[in-house]
């Protein structure tokens, strides 16, 4: 029968379906036999990443998505040691990859002991388990991978019963072959007349029953939020919103002068914070979401729907940016394509251009670890300068734009204002009898 798993114990470096030799001992302890003692230090795991991009994607577009993987991987504790790309016009059906560059895998996993391969897309079931029957270490795809992430982070009851459901939702389909002792079970009654049940079909069923159980405590949950928003209906309510690891939690905690964990990894936040915030004797609510982040596995934007109903009924979302990323731009496409997702695209908008401090012309890939038979674009213009960019970002959005850097305090006095200003013209559409008590320039 499948184990009752949760949010803090359930993740790729401990639910491996094969107990290989290998994989398991780099994270045993070893016995000195000199002193007889035992080394209980558990030393990373090592991880091989693998992507599959589409023939006419540039390589430096694929290099920043393996960054990005590498980024998540160490999010998760492991340890890149690396990179494997296959240009195909599709993946493989049966094993994502072809069978040279499988076998490529294979001898390097075995030669070099590594825990795990992490695939920069989701797998299928059956891709799964040839994989996993090929390669005999921890197969972990991108969807697993963040929904790891996310069960490391998640603090509160909401949401780690959020992302129990979205492991359980992920574990279903990939029941088959979990487990080897598939036996039929005996039925029938006192005369066990035929099989009954197989063992699958238990384990499915367990399964069901726990996501229904999940969902029905999610319903709980959110009955409870909505009422405590509905307390909230007297005040402007602003939420912060943006690619993961940008800066959102820094700017939470510059405004509203609190204690919100920040990190330089990607999804440090998970749990949804609110803060009462007063800028020019304007009070409002500012909230600190979850962060975007690219192929963001649709059963986590379904099971977090509580948290993002912060966003949702939000009456400002200031959408944050980092722009020393190469990629800022499809980053920005990215948020604005899962605001839509979720029905919160059309609110106003104000766009918060962060890390100006770390923000270079040079194109320059500086990526250490660079995958093999990648072209080098020696002929690659440099990125605009930050003056161009604020010329050219303010001129054509029609929300407002401010540049800043939330780390060296830049330009915050003018994000300040700027954010006082809308908050109260918003309060006087709300409540039109009163004086704005924030006069728009």
């Amino acid at each position: 029968m499948a184990k009752k798993t949760n949010s803090h114990s359930w993740n790729p470096t401990t639910s491996n379906r094969h107990n290989t030799t290998d994989s398991a001992d780099s994270s045993q302890p070893t016995r000195d036999p000199a002193t007889g003692t035992y080394n209980t230090a558990v030393m990373a795991e090592t991880a091989v990443l693998v992507a599959v991009p589409d023939k006419r994607q540039p390589d430096a577009t694929t290099q920043e998505y393996l960054d990005e993987l590498a980024f998540l991987a160490e999010t998760a504790g492991a340890q890149v040691t690396k990179r494997f790309v296959q240009r195909l016009e599709k993946p493989d059906t049966r094993t994502f990859v072809g069978e040279g560059k499988l076998a490529e895998i294979k001898a390097y996993v075995n030669h070099t002991k590594a825990s795990m391969v992490i695939f920069d897309d989701e797998l299928s079931p059956s891709q799964l388990r040839n994989l996993e029957a090929e390669l005999k270490v921890k197969i972990v795809d991108r969807s697993l991978l963040i929904i790891d992430i996310f069960a490391r982070r998640a603090k509160s009851a909401t949401a780690r019963t959020q992302v129990e459901l979205a492991q359980y939702q992920y574990l279903l389909p990939r029941l088959t072959g979990l487990w080897t002792h598939l036996d039929k079970q005996r039925g029938g009654g006192v005369s066990q007349r035929g099989p009954g049940e197989t063992e699958i079909e238990t384990d499915r069923r367990v399964v069901r029953d726990r996501i229904d159980f999940l969902k029905e405590k999610l319903e709980t949950f959110d009955k409870q939020s909505n009422t405590q928003r509905k307390s909230r209906t007297g005040v402007v309510r602003v939420a912060l919103v943006g690619y993961t690891n940008v800066g959102k939690s820094t700017i939470m905690n510059m405004l509203s002068r609190s204690d919100v964990f920040a990190e330089n990894k990607l999804f440090a936040t998970v749990d949804s914070t609110v803060r009462k915030v007063v800028l020019e004797n304007m009070p409002f609510l500012l909230s600190d979401t979850v962060g975007f982040i690219r192929k963001l596995p649709t059963r986590l934007i379904e099971s977090f729907k509580s948290t993002l109903d912060e966003i949702r009924e939000a009456d400002l979302l200031v959408h944050v940016v980092d722009i020393s990323h190469p990629s800022f731009e499809e980053q920005i496409a990215v948020v604005n394509d899962t605001l839509k997702d979720i029905n919160a695209a059309d609110k106003p908008m104000l766009l918060v251009f962060n890390k100006i401090d770390q923000y270079s012309t040079d194109t320059a890939n500086a990526s250490e670890q660079q995958f093999e038979g990648m072209n080098a674009d020696e002929d690659a213009p440099e990125r605009p300068s930050l003056e161009q960019l604020k010329a050219t970002y303010m001129a054509k959005m029609h929300d407002p734009v401010i540049f800043i850097s939330a780390q060296e305090r830049t330009n915050i006095d003018e994000l300040r204002d700027l954010l006082a200003r809308h908050v109260a013209k918003l309060h006087y559409q709300r409540y039109p009898n009163q004086q704005p008590i924030v006069e728009e320039e």
